[in-house]
């Protein structure tokens, strides 16, 4: 006993002192070198929060992202790709073939409540995304080929992960947020999936909520602002270059913003400091204000493509519509939609001409890759194939309104959504609808509220509640380019055939996953992006989505806020700037 004492209390004087993360000072173009405090990082979002709970948010921009901005164990420098210890002391001790790692947990840090982070939070946050029962949006990336990966605690310091093949993802799969244990862990204990997913809605008080990361909920007022306040704990193990601790500001803040229109509106009466630019009249209306000297800002046009996609996804499972259901998993319907969709208007009209054609799942930003898949198919715009096609299926004349019909008459319809107040999409949906109506297709294109796309988009089961969806995706990875999620058969955005059994359809659709996995297996990098040709050509002949156009990336922000990265850091895949480094001038 007293030698367990004695460790427990050795255990403690390393804690206090253990060294912290040093944000390099090459990761600033504008050092706060005056050390200035406080105030707030002004933010938009489209539309209101759905949740506050880690482990049911489904959403890119959402409160429990925000609270962990990044957390991990490891954490990618812009300006190497590298990936750097963060919440682990030091890189980890590799055994087992590359399938076993060991990692050491940097120790002093806390949560916002002030109890300190250890092993056991990310046992608990690993049980709980790995509960199907919970339905987490994180659960594909715990398995691999569906085999887990497990995750052991060696001590209350000393996680052991140990992989069921070799992964080139395996410092971003490691790299999650650890939610507390005290919180989580004991409602888990006490009640199982139910009673986690029943923590932290948005009726819960903001004094409730436990950050382990740079920003903790302040406030929430349903459609109009969500404020967070930094985390207390924080700074003491996130320092910057001079060792001052982070982050300067005081708060950061969502403003509902309702449209894309109205997110630029803001930005540009100066409520908010900084925007996505959409397309060319974004940017020309934020030049006029620059240089009218109604607004003093920053805009860097064309920084790079864009790090996200854009895409329609037709649903193979409507057991109660087989006509439909027969007509989305026919191969021919899937190329001839991808034969009307006018790539190059999209490009022009939506984005000003300020982007690329698409056809591939890889982002626009990640050239290597879709110059490895330079030789797959492509189904361009052609509407005169696309007619062809939809013959080739029976639909070979058309009604006294235009429309193709059946041998029965039944016009070929579909019900298309995207996510309302997004008026890029909006414009991309119209665009493929006036197309579709040329060749004799009735598209009833229709926006809604985004946290109902989702909930469709993500639905599992023989019969879904959807038609087609338009929507984006983001937050890949520059390792490996395709989605954990997205790509394999039986995961939660493998958007076009969520089945129950999680089981493929095609053949192809079993190649795509067999590669996918082969691929994540590879560490040459040179042959990894060859198996990634191979993917490319399967998702090219099957079609499973039909992927449209990408932007160009742009920057704005406000010239209040300083401590952005330099200009040959900034992309579309590390953005703008690090919020941590960020100050008001």
């Amino acid at each position: 006993m007293k030698k367990a004492l004695f460790v427990a209390l050795a255990l403690a004087a390393t804690s206090a002192s253990a060294a912290p993360f040093v944000y390099p000072a090459a990761w600033t173009a504008e050092q706060n070198t005056a050390n200035k405090r406080g105030g707030e990082l002004r933010l938009g979002v489209l539309s209101d929060f759905k949740t506050i709970n880690p482990f049911t948010s489904a959403e890119a921009d959402s409160i429990p992202g925000t609270m962990d901005n990044g957390t991990g164990l490891f954490t990618q420098d812009p300006r190497n790709d590298e990936f750097l210890p963060y919440m682990a002391d030091a890189k980890p001790v590799v055994s087992n073939s590359g399938k076993r790692f060991v990692v050491k947990i940097r120790q002093g840090m806390k949560f916002s409540d002030g109890q300190a982070i250890t092993a056991d939070d990310w046992i608990t946050t690993w049980k709980i995304h790995t509960d199907d029962k919970v339905g987490s949006n994180s659960y594909d990336s715990f398995f691999l080929n569906d085999k887990p990966i497990t995750i052991k605690k060696l001590d209350n310091y000393t996680l052991q992960f140990d992989f069921p093949q070799v992964s080139s993802g395996a410092y971003e799969r490691m790299s999650f947020a650890p939610w507390p244990d005290h919180v989580f862990g004991k409602a888990y204990r006490e009640g199982g999936a139910e009673a986690v997913k029943k923590l932290w809605t948005l009726g819960t008080p903001a004094s409730q909520i436990v950050s382990p990361g740079m920003w903790v909920l302040e406030s929430f007022r349903a459609g109009e602002r969500s404020v967070f306040a930094k985390n207390p704990n924080w700074g003491d193990w996130n320092k910057d270059s001079r060792g001052n601790a982070l982050p300067y500001l005081d708060k950061l803040s969502y403003r509902v913003t309702g449209d894309a229109n109205a997110s630029l509106a803001a930005f540009l009466a100066g409520q908010i400091d900084t925007v996505g630019m959409r397309n060319a009249d974004d940017l020309a209306q934020t030049k006029r204000a620059i240089d009218g000297g109604s607004l003093k800002a920053t805009l860097i046009p064309n920084v790079s493509p864009q790090a996200q996609s854009s895409w329609m996804t037709f649903n193979w499972n409507k057991a109660s519509n087989p006509t439909l259901q027969k007509l989305f998993r026919d191969v021919r319907f899937r190329r001839a939609m991808s034969h009307i969709a006018n790539r190059k208007a999209m490009v022009d009209l939506a984005l000003g001409g300020l982007g690329t054609e698409t056809y591939f799942s890889v982002y626009p930003i990640f050239s290597q890759q879709i110059a490895a898949g330079a030789s797959a198919p492509k189904y361009s715009y052609n509407l005169a194939q696309a007619s062809k096609l939809l013959a080739q299926i029976g639909y070979t004349k058309k009604n006294a309104q235009g429309y193709l019909v059946d041998k029965a008459g039944k016009v070929l319809e579909f019900n298309l959504s995207t996510n309302a107040g997004n008026t890029t999409r909006e414009q991309l949906g119209r665009i493929f609808a006036d197309e579709a109506k040329k060749v004799g297709v009735k598209v009833n294109f229709t926006p809604i509220d985004f946290n109902n796309l989702v909930g469709q988009l993500t639905s599992k089961g023989e019969d879904r509640p959807f038609d087609a969806i338009l929507l984006g995706l983001s937050g890949g990875s520059n390792v490996w380019s395709f989605g954990a999620n997205v790509t394999p058969c039986g995961t939660n955005l493998h958007s076009y055939n969520n089945p129950t059994n999680g089981k493929c359809l095609t053949a192809q659709e079993s190649l795509m996953t067999k590669l996918y996995y082969q691929g994540d297996a590879e560490l040459d990098d040179a042959k990894r992006r060859a198996i990634g040709g191979q993917l490319m050509k399967a998702e090219g002949e099957l079609q499973p989505v039909i992927y449209l156009v990408g932007g160009n990336y742009h920057v704005a922000y406000n010239e209040r806020i300083g401590g952005e990265y330099p200009r040959a850091l900034m992309n579309a895949y590390y953005l703008q700037r690090d919020q941590a480094l960020t100050f008001v001038k």
